[in-house]
């Protein structure tokens, strides 16, 4: 079994600063990209940030020049460093990781989702 466990987020006023960790765990044969998605209240859930294999990262627009993702491959974990947070960055943020389960090698990567970290921003 798999698990993506995050930490991180909370309350915080515009302009300031977070940062998230999540961590995959559980019979982990492979892991591909790695990284954040979020979903602000009356929205469809957004990408905001991911790394793959080489380290090669993506961000979404709005959070260029503010988001900075990085990961530890030695301990399965995705950061997410957060600065100059605005009120739109409010919403509720969710781990993502292509993975591929060692007791289902033949699935190939599969997609697991963390519990979800609430974000506030206030203005």
């Amino acid at each position: 079994q798999v698990q993506l466990v995050e930490s991180g987020g909370g309350l915080v006023q515009s302009g300031g600063s977070l940062r998230f960790s999540c961590t995959a765990s559980g019979t982990i044969s492979r892991i591909n990209a790695m990284g954040w998605y979020r979903q602000a209240p009356g929205k469809q859930r957004e990408s905001v940030a991911f790394s793959s294999t080489g380290e090669i990262t993506n961000y979404a627009d709005c959070v260029k020049g503010r988001f900075t993702i990085s990961r530890d491959y030695a301990k399965n974990t995705v950061y997410l460093q957060m600065n100059s947070l605005a009120p739109e960055d409010t919403g509720v943020y969710y781990c993502n990781a292509a993975i591929i389960d060692w007791n289902f090698v033949a699935r190939g990567f599969r997609d697991y989702w963390g519990q979800g970290t609430q974000v506030t921003v206030s203005s």
